[in-house]
């Protein structure tokens, strides 16, 4: 792998792992125009890296409200006031929502890498999930605010991580999506699909890197310079988001989501990529 594949795909990993577009399609696509074996065990291994760096990014990102949570719950474990704080009831939101996903990946991951996998799926999952977001903006009322949120909101939301599992449709766009759904406003809907994201990615990230240890393929330069271009640009992109949902729909995506799709369906057909 040369130096500059490995920024390329530092950048592509940092984008669009926390848009609503679907990280996993994107990476294998540019690695299969740039002539990388994607079954390759070097590559693997460097595409797991450089996803453990987005995910180390959303930590940074976040580390205060996290620790803000952990005390929270910590503290209302030992007192009656501390259990009516909204902290508190967040950071247990968040544990019950990431009990579905940590269930479903665990045991269909098999599936998910196998069969369920391909740049086909991909293309249709962007394209059929594009439809959901789209109708999401059209319905939703977005009035309700982070003070209103519920365990049923958390149990809702995270069985529609799950979804994410499916390739193509992005683990952002199913939890903003359906947050949309549930009438909460798109800043609640995104920043809650951040804190949910944050055990599945970690996760996901510690399986994944336990999986390809030992392969030593790709230089330690690439490894580096493709991770630290992967947090910068991840780290960006999360605050990028924030800001964009507070004034914009999610329509922008939905668009890129049926572009991405549809050029991917074309290299398919015309046979200048594999579909696996």
């Amino acid at each position: 792998m040369e130096l500059w594949h490995a920024i390329i795909l530092g950048i592509v990993e940092g984008i669009t792992e926390f848009l609503p577009i679907s990280s996993t399609g994107h990476l294998v696509l540019v690695e299969k125009l740039l002539g990388l074996p994607v079954d390759d065990p070097a590559v693997i291994g460097f595409t797991a890296v450089v996803q453990a760096a987005a995910i180390a990014a959303v930590l940074v990102y976040f580390a205060r409200d996290i620790a803000r949570l952990a005390v929270a719950w910590v503290r209302g474990l030992f007192s009656a006031d501390a259990r009516r704080e909204l902290d508190y009831r967040l950071a247990w939101y968040v544990i019950v929502g990431s009990i579905p996903i940590a269930a479903v990946g665990y045991l269909a991951q098999d599936l998910i890498k196998g069969a369920l996998w391909s740049l086909w799926t991909v293309a249709f999952g962007m394209l059929l999930w594009s439809g959901v977001m789209w109708f999401a903006e059209h319905a939703a009322t977005q009035v309700r605010k982070p003070e209103e949120l519920n365990l049923t909101d958390a149990i809702v939301i995270g069985l529609a991580q799950c979804l994410s599992l499916l390739p193509g449709v992005s683990r952002a766009g199913a939890t903003i999506t359906v947050g949309l759904l549930l009438d909460l406003d798109r800043v609640t809907a995104t920043r809650l699909s951040f804190f949910l994201g944050i055990p599945a990615l970690v996760g996901a990230g510690v399986l994944e890197l336990g999986e390809v240890a030992g392969s030593d393929n790709v230089s330690t330069t690439a490894l580096v310079v493709g991770s630290a271009v992967s947090f910068v640009v991840a780290y960006a992109s999360i605050a990028w988001l924030l800001r964009f949902v507070a004034r914009h729909t999610l329509m922008p995506f939905v668009w890129y989501r049926l572009t991405f799709a549809a050029v991917v369906i074309a290299l398919l057909g015309t046979g200048i990529i594999t579909a696996t």
